[in-house]
C-alpha cells in the first residue's frame, strides 16, 4: 500500500511512459484482487454451480420421465378418454359443438392468405364454426387486402367474421379479449386460436375437440409446432433444436406429470368457460398465453399436450425478428413471475406438489436460471477465472453438467446433432440477450411491456426477396449491423482467451476463441441480416 500511496496513478501531464501506467495498472490490480474480486468471483462460482446443479437435476428428471413415458406407451388417448364424434341422425349438425376460430393479426401482409385459407379449410360443420379475423393492422393496405381475403370465403358460404378495432390497446390480449365480447361468441363452446402463420390441417379439430368433449376436467389442447423454413439457413436449424426440445421434453412432462403447462399462444383449443373462469385475457405481460394458463390451473383445471399433432408456421428468419421475439419471450414469463408469485403460493384449490412444479421447476429453474447461468457462467465466470486463477472451477462444473445438459437438449432434434457445437455458441450469445430481458422483467423495467409482433415473411416475399438479392445485395447501414453488446461481449472473451494461451493452465482458451468468434460473427451483423434464397 506504501508503493500505492507514493506513486501518482497518472501523470499530471501524461508525460510517463506507456510502462509506467502499465505499471500502476498492476500494482491496482494486485491491491484490489485478494481483499475484492477473488472473495466475489468465488461467491459468482458457487452461485453458478448451484443453479447448474438445479438444471441439470430438472433436465434429468424430464429425460427420465420422457422415458417412462415412451417405454410404456402412455399416449395421451390412453391417459384420457378419447372417442370420435359420430354423426346423429336425429339431431344433426347439432351433435358438434360450436366452435369459435380466432385470427389475430398486425400487418400480416405476407402470410394473411396462409392463415384465413388454412382456417377455412378446417373440417366440421359449416354451420357449428365461426373464423373470427381479428385485424389490428395499421396499414391501410394490408386492411383492404385481409377484408377482401375475409369477404371471398364468406362468399364461398364460410362463417367468417371480419373484426376491426380503432385501436391496439392490450395488443394480442385485447384483440382476444375484445373478440370473445362479441354477441356470437355465447353459442360457441369452445375457442381454437392460431397465430397469422399459422396453418392447421384439416383434420384439426376432429383430433383435439373429442378430449375436451368426454374429459369435463380438461380445459385445453395444446397441439405441436411444424417450422416450414427450418432449413432455410443456420439460424433457423437452431431454433428448430431449441424448440424441438421445449415441445418433445418440457411440455410433455408438463402433460403428462401436472396436467400443466405454458400454453403457447397459438395452436391450441379452450373450453371457454374454463376461459372465463379463469379470467380471461389479461394484458399486464407480454406472455398473456402463459398467464392464461396459470390462472386456470390454478382454478383446477387440466391440460393434454398432443405431440403427434403438428401445426405448420414459421420460425423468425432474421435476427432482428428473432432477438425482439426472444425478449418477449424471456421478459413475460420473469415479469409474470414477479407478478404471480403469491398468488401461486396462497391458492387452496391444488396440491402442494403441483405449486412446487409451479414455482420451482416452471418458473424459477426454466424461465430464470437457465437464462442467467448461461450467460453469467459460461461467458463471464469461467472467462474471469483465467484472469484470477486463485480462483478454480471444478471440473464436474465447467465440463461434465454442461455437457450433460447440452446432450439431453439434444434428444428434441435428432436430425441436427451434427450442429451442437454451433447451437451452443449461438445459444450463449442468445443468453446475453435472455439475461437481459430476464431481469428486465424480475425488475419490472422500462421495456418490461414492449411488445413487437414477430416479422413474419410468408413464401412470397421469400421469393421476391431472392430474386432482389440476385440482381443486388440488399445494402444496409454499418450502425444497423453492428450489435455492441455482442461486439463488447466477444473482446472480453477474446482477451481472457488470449491471457489462457499465454499464462492459463486449464486450456479454456480453445472454447473461449470460438465463443468470441461466435459473439463477433453476430455482433457485426453477419447472421440473420437478410432471408437467403
Amino acid at each position: 500500500m506504501e508503493r500505492l500511496t507514493s506513486t501518482a496513478l497518472l501523470p499530471e501531464s501524461f508525460q510517463g511512459t506507456r510502462d509506467d501506467i502499465t505499471e500502476q495498472m498492476g500494482v491496482v490490480w494486485q491491491q484490489i484482487k485478494a481483499p475484492v474480486i477473488v472473495p466475489l468471483l468465488r461467491l459468482a462460482v458457487f452461485v453458478c454451480l448451484v443453479m447448474s446443479v438445479m438444471l441439470v437435476v430438472e433436465k434429468v428428471y424430464m429425460a427420465a420421465v420422457i422415458a417412462l413415458v415412451k417405454f410404456l406407451g402412455l399416449r395421451p388417448e390412453k391417459r384420457y378418454k378419447w372417442e370420435p364424434i359420430r354423426d346423429d341422425l336425429e339431431l344433426g349438425s347439432a351433435a358438434y359443438p360450436m366452435v369459435l376460430v380466432q385470427i389475430p393479426m398486425f400487418n400480416e401482409k405476407e402470410v394473411y392468405q396462409l392463415s384465413v385459407g388454412a382456417a377455412c379449410g378446417l373440417s366440421w360443420p359449416a354451420d357449428r364454426i365461426i373464423i373470427q379475423v381479428l385485424d389490428d393492422s395499421t396499414d391501410p393496405v394490408t386492411k383492404d387486402l385481409v377484408e377482401m381475403e375475409c369477404n371471398r370465403w364468406a362468399s364461398k358460404g364460410v362463417h367468417i367474421k371480419y373484426e376491426r378495432r380503432d385501436n391496439r390497446s392490450g395488443y394480442k390480449a385485447g384483440a382476444l379479449r375484445d373478440g370473445m365480447k362479441r354477441g356470437y361468441v355465447e353459442h360457441c363452446d369452445y375457442v381454437v386460436i392460431f397465430d397469422a402463420d399459422f396453418q392447421p390441417e384439416p383434420d384439426f379439430l376432429w383430433r383435439t375437440v373429442p378430449f375436451l368433449i368426454h374429459n369435463p376436467d380438461l380445459a385445453l389442447v395444446q397441439a405441436r409446432w411444424k417450422f416450414v423454413n427450418s432449413d432455410e439457413c443456420l439460424m433457423t436449424r437452431i431454433q428448430e433444436m431449441s424448440l424441438d426440445y421445449h415441445f418433445t421434453v418440457e411440455q410433455e412432462v408438463g402433460s403428462f406429470t401436472h396436467a400443466f403447462f405454458g400454453f403457447n399462444g397459438t395452436a391450441g383449443v379452450w373450453r371457454i368457460s374454463a376461459l372465463n373462469e379463469a379470467g380471461g385475457w389479461k394484458d399486464r405481460t407480454t406472455v398473456e398465453d402463459m398467464d392464461l394458463a396459470v390462472r386456470a390451473s390454478l382454478k383446477g383445471w387440466k391440460f393434454v399436450f398432443l405431440g403427434d399433432l403438428k401445426v405448420k408456421n414459421e420460425l423468425p428468419s432474421t435476427l432482428k425478428a428473432y432477438r425482439y421475439q426472444q425478449h418477449r419471450w424471456s421478459c413475460g414469463p420473469a415479469n409474470l413471475f414477479r407478478k404471480m408469485l403469491m398468488e401461486i403460493a396462497s391458492n387452496k384449490k391444488v396440491n402442494l406438489w403441483k405449486k412446487v412444479h409451479v414455482i420451482y421447476s416452471f418458473f424459477f429453474v426454466r424461465k430464470v436460471v437457465a437464462h442467467i447461468v448461461t450467460f453469467v457462467f459460461y461467458c463471464v465466470v469461467i472467462p474471469a477465472t483465467v484472469l484470477v486463477p486463485e480462483v478454480e472451477i471444478p471440473k464436474w462444473g465447467a465440463f461434465y453438467i454442461p455437457s450433460v445438459i447440452t446432450l439431453l437438449n439434444a434428444v428434441g432434434t435428432p436430425r441436427s446433432l451434427h450442429l451442437l457445437v454451433f447451437w451452443i455458441l449461438f445459444e450463449n450469445v442468445m443468453s446475453l440477450h435472455r439475461t437481459k430481458a430476464t431481469f428486465i422483467g424480475l425488475l419490472e423495467g422500462g421495456r418490461a411491456n414492449e411488445w413487437v409482433v414477430t416479422e413474419k415473411l410468408g413464401d412470397t416475399m421469400k421469393v421476391k426477396m431472392a430474386t432482389k438479392a440476385v440482381k443486388k445485395p440488399p445494402r444496409t447501414r454499418i450502425g444497423d449491423r453492428l450489435h455492441l453488446l455482442e461486439l463488447g461481449t466477444g473482446a472480453f472473451l477474446f482477451f481472457c482467451g488470449c491471457y489462457d494461451v499465454a499464462f492459463g493452465k486449464n486450456h479454456y482458451f480453445i472454447y473461449l476463441f470460438l465463443q468470441a468468434i461466435a459473439f463477433f460473427v453476430v455482433g457485426f451483423g453477419h447472421v440473420g441480416t437478410f432471408v437467403p434464397s
